[in-house]
């Protein structure tokens, strides 16, 4: 849904795994072996995010709340469910705007559009993250069936 807000899509053609590995950012293994590459990957996305806009459907699914309990499931990390006014809004695979801690599981903040840093901690002294789900790690397992 968000491709058509100008985000840019994973799987699609000229989606960003072709520019990237999946294994090189998007898994617990690619933390442990490159932070700062999963940490510029993420930060690039979230710049992105920010220049980019609800589209018609994101506005009509929100106007549906006025007749309907509407309740979003989406696979996209994006905040563009809830900038059109959608108020009910699962994310099954993170959101970009949220940090977590790598040693709370709890500890999730709010930071916008602002990049993740090494060195950026939460207050109990470790290193933040981006609150998204690795899925190679599924990849892998469903391919093996």
């Amino acid at each position: 849904m968000s491709a058509e807000s100008g985000i840019k899509t994973f799987r699609d053609s000229g989606g960003l795994w072709e520019e990237y590995n999946i294994e090189d950012v998007a898994t617990p293994m690619a933390w442990q072996k490159n932070m700062n590459l999963v940490l510029q990957f993420y930060n690039e996305r979230r710049r992105q995010l920010e220049t980019c806009y609800p589209n018609a459907g994101h506005k009509g699914l929100a106007e549906l709340e006025q007749y309907f309990d509407v309740q979003i499931i989406t696979q996209n990390v994006d905040n563009l469910h809830e900038r059109a006014g959608s108020s009910k809004v699962l994310h099954l695979h993170g959101e970009l705007t949220k940090v977590r801690s790598v040693a709370d599981k709890n500890l999730i903040y709010d930071i916008g559009y602002k990049d993740i840093n090494r060195g950026d901690v939460c207050e109990k002294n470790s290193q933040l993250r981006p609150h998204i789900v690795g899925l190679a790690r599924r990849f892998r397992q469903w391919k093996r069936r």
